[in-house]
């Protein structure tokens, strides 16, 4: 079907929580970045989800979920098809023991929180990460030598050809930025945290330190994506990119932070065009003088 004529049938035949048409995804990533979807989806049922992907595939309608947009660059294109968002309903989060439950929409710091408020350890080094859990889960976040994988006990997931399953820790198969969500283009539903009976006051003055930790180092007084590249084997990306004497390089109204060379901010009114010639930029020099090519952890969507 003509762009025009495929979005009024799925509205009528998915009936989702909220949707808009042709809406720039600049507003709703971390980098500021991103140019329009042709139909912004948001379901808040697990029903609904199935009915919006079922009718995506069947139609052959592209489709892609977006969480809280902190690990992406969306290209000034912007994106054709759907992209889905999870409503309120996957926000939950409950706890039982040491056991917590959360939505795969929650944020990863209202949920380190929640562990906080309950006196349960763990979740210490997510507080500041500022993307959903579902997305923590499928990058397999980490931060300060910690990863999801160490309190991740399983999960609920959405796949079309198997409906709604649940899946242990090896089956999610978290390594190293990776999970069996993203080759499986799997949708997480909930997560199942095992976290560590802990004193309320010590877990937050842990929160407090590392938090302080990353004001200190990180531009987060600029919109980014978090870290750019992911860790080469044997080295870090923003030292090897200091290294390159890359440090404050810009292209248009990019830059690589003169605060953190691993990361890349909007000036403002940045383009993922800059961003990505920039990409390339800095990994052209730094294996010219390091020998290292550095491969990009953030997931650049969209079309030209």
């Amino acid at each position: 079907m003509k762009r025009e004529d495929w979005r009024g049938p799925l509205i009528a035949a998915v009936a989702p929580y909220s949707y808009r048409y042709d809406q720039p995804l600049a507003r709703y990533t971390s980098f500021r970045i991103g140019g329009p979807a042709d139909l912004l989806v948001e379901v808040n049922t697990r029903e609904a989800l199935d009915r919006l992907i079922s009718y995506c595939e069947r139609e052959t309608i592209p489709w892609l979920l977006l969480g809280r947009g902190t690990n992406v660059l969306i290209k000034d294109a912007g994106i054709r098809g759907v992209v889905v968002q999870l409503g309120p309903d996957f926000n939950r989060i409950t706890v039982e023991g040491v056991n917590l439950r959360a939505g795969a929409g929650a944020p990863l710091a209202l949920v380190a929180e929640t562990a906080a408020r309950y006196g349960l350890s763990g979740l210490e080094f997510a507080s500041g990460i500022p993307g959903s859990l579902g997305g923590g889960v499928y990058m397999n976040a980490g931060a300060y030598g910690r990863e999801m994988k160490d309190v991740v006990a399983g999960a609920e997931v959405y796949h079309l050809d198997a409906g709604f399953t649940n899946l242990n820790r090896e089956g999610l198969a978290l390594g190293y930025r990776t999970s069996s969500l993203q080759q499986s283009r799997g949708i997480l539903i909930e997560a199942h945290l095992q976290l560590t009976n802990g004193d309320e006051a010590a877990i937050r003055a842990e929160m407090k330190a590392l938090n302080g930790q990353r004001r200190e180092k990180q531009p987060l007084e600029l919109p980014s994506a978090g870290s750019v590249f992911k860790r080469p084997a044997g080295a870090f990306a923003g030292r090897l990119i200091e290294e390159a004497g890359l440090k404050g390089k810009t292209v248009g109204r990019a830059q690589v932070s003169p605060k953190h060379a691993g990361f890349i901010v909007n000036l403002g009114g940045a383009t993922a065009g800059d961003v990505l010639a920039l990409i390339e930029e800095v990994q052209t020099e730094v294996e010219r003088c390091t020998g290292y090519r550095l491969e990009p952890e953030l997931r650049i969507l969209g079309g030209e």
